[in-house]
């Protein structure tokens, strides 16, 4: 996935909507207490990151016709982690290169996830739980993991594109 680098979109209520729905499954206790993601700075950055990877790969789909909603979407994730960062007492000097850390771990974790989806196996998913998102210590995690992504991706694909760009995102079930 290649994503944006373009002009600055007007970012609107639809934005938030759906970007609150996103921060809200990624905080979801059963990734932090069940399936070994770190209750980290970087662990919930990882999860929010995922689950924004996967909305910005369905609006993908849309083609053109959302690729200006999917920048503002993007954007507001980034201009978020910003205002974050320098609530948790970042200097102003260090904030762009934190966010530029993180920009650099959000492609990372795209260009992970997406042949991994692709692979179309369990195997390669689970992989990418390990190697991404949990450690060693719960590897018995990644196998549930790897189907809560099958069935997010699942889902968020049959989900018109109205109700998604709407903030309408019942996530499937958890385990």
């Amino acid at each position: 996935m290649t994503w944006f680098l373009s002009r600055k979109p007007r970012i609107g209520g639809e934005h938030y909507a759906l970007y609150a729905a996103i921060v809200a499954q990624s905080r979801q206790t059963l990734f932090y207490a069940e399936w070994g993601v770190p209750d980290t700075l970087t662990g919930r950055f990882d999860m929010i990151s995922l689950h924004m990877a996967l909305v910005l790969r369905r609006l993908q789909r849309e083609g053109a016709t959302q690729s200006t909603f999917a920048q503002a979407l993007f954007d507001l994730f980034f201009k978020d982690m910003d205002r974050s960062l320098r609530e948790m007492g970042v200097g102003d000097i260090s904030v762009p290169k934190r966010i530029e850390k993180m920009g650099g771990l959000f492609y990372g974790l795209v260009d992970g996830l997406g042949p991994a989806l692709a692979a179309n196996e369990d195997g390669a998913l689970e992989a990418f739980v390990l190697r991404n998102l949990i450690d060693d210590a719960h590897a018995d995690a990644a196998p549930r993991f790897a189907a809560y992504l099958r069935r997010q991706v699942a889902y968020l694909d049959t989900l018109p594109a109205s109700e998604l760009i709407g903030g309408r995102l019942g996530w499937e079930q958890m385990a």
